[in-house]
């Protein structure tokens, strides 16, 4: 069993960053792969970014490719969003997500059924 805790969420102004956090805790977190979803105001769950199980390999959404980096460190259980140049449309309630299965493709994370989820935290980006 894994269990994750995302913190870092709050209000920022168009332009500026916030960096997410997520703390899992439970056997072998550090061996899964890790994303991050959001889920804006009436519109569905998308994938924005996920890192491999060593963190060498990172895969993003078209939409924050460039402005948000996903990292992790094994050593603290922690996955981290660094997000930069935020929009408005960044909007969301943002979720971080573990997986145990390594699937070849990072690509093949973004409509993938993951293991576990943590309860969000909301980012808002005012115009």
């Amino acid at each position: 069993q894994v269990q994750l805790v995302e913190s870092g969420g709050g209000l920022v102004q168009a332009g500026g960053s916030l960096r997410l956090s997520c703390a899992a805790s439970g056997r072998a977190a550090s061996s899964y792969a890790m994303g991050w979803f959001r889920q804006a105001p009436g519109k569905e769950r998308e994938f924005v970014a996920v890192i491999a199980w060593g963190g060498g390999i990172t895969y993003y959404a078209d939409s924050v490719k460039g402005r948000f980096t996903i990292s992790r460190d094994n050593a603290k259980s922690t996955v981290y969003l660094q997000m930069n140049s935020l929009k408005p449309e960044d909007t969301a309630v943002y979720y971080c997500a573990a997986e145990k299965t390594r699937l070849a493709n990072l690509r093949d994370y973004v409509y993938y059924h993951m293991d576990y989820w943590g309860e969000g935290t909301l980012v808002t980006v005012s115009s």
